[in-house]
């Protein structure tokens, strides 16, 4: 556990590649609220989960984290329990998206061991096209298509045709990590 003086010294040393933990910001505190911080946070593209504790907490403020992607919003009088239920549900979800982003991160290194022309076969692949089409929309033989694919599967390390489809997914949706 880690505390800081203000928002702003948060930011200057916070980083976000160590990953794990999560934030517990009241909605107001001095110099930058918690609201603010958490918009800062989205603005750099920060994914940490943020749990409010506020005594001063309202319905429209709590949406208003919600929607700005709090993890949980808690109003004082505070029971330690629903406290430590909420960082142990933050750190599970931590967890599973230190997890996502490892996955993505593999993947993405596969990905670039594929030649231009395998990247094409593949992302059409992805899109569920049979080797024909695939071949024709390409112009290359259907038997090239089969050794193209051949070398992604093997490359990709995929199972099967719907491992692929979901690596492509996993890529496709991936995002620059700060």
């Amino acid at each position: 556990m880690e505390a800081f003086p203000s928002a702003h010294a948060f930011l200057e040393n916070y980083d976000p590649r160590q990953g794990g933990g999560c934030l517990l910001l009241d909605v107001r505190m001095p110099q930058m609220t918690g609201l603010e911080l958490q918009q800062q946070l989205n603005v750099r593209g920060w994914r940490i989960p943020v749990i409010f504790i506020t005594g001063h907490g309202t319905v429209p403020l709590a949406i208003a984290a919600m929607k700005a992607g709090a993890f949980d919003f808690i109003e004082k009088p505070l029971r330690e329990a629903a406290l430590l239920e909420s960082i142990e549900r933050a750190q599970h979800w931590n967890d599973k998206a230190y997890e996502e982003r490892l996955e993505r991160a593999a993947l993405e290194s596969r990905a670039a061991l594929l030649t231009p022309r395998e990247r094409d076969v593949f992302e059409l692949i992805a899109t569920g096209e049979p080797n024909k089409v695939i071949a024709r929309h390409l112009g290359i033989s259907f038997r090239t298509v089969e050794l193209h694919r051949a070398h992604i599967i093997e490359k990709m390390k995929a199972r099967s045709l719907s491992d692929l489809i979901r690596m492509s997914m996993i890529i496709r949706n991936s995002k620059p990590i700060a």
